[in-house]
């Protein structure tokens, strides 16, 4: 699955789009590299995604390309 439509079905970002812009702007990274859009996420991958002074990381845990609100979550576990 693309990075941007992973963001976007975890919930982890509310649009697509703004999971494009943020690829763009070099304010994700997978695995300590920065990402395009286009990247194709896997089970184990290490996202960094900065929010403004924030930066939330997370481990792909699995990939489904339906999944409701409430399953989202279980979707990636966040690291400290």
């Amino acid at each position: 699955m693309r990075l941007d439509k992973y963001l976007k079905v975890s919930r982890l970002i509310k649009r697509r789009s703004v999971a494009n812009e943020a690829c763009d702007a070099d304010r994700i990274l997978v695995n300590g590299r920065q990402a395009k859009a286009s990247y194709q996420v896997k089970v184990g991958d290490v996202l960094e995604i900065a929010f403004g002074q924030r930066t939330l990381r997370v481990e792909v845990t699995q990939v489904a390309e339906n999944v409701s609100k409430a399953d989202a979550p279980a979707m990636y576990k966040e690291l400290v």
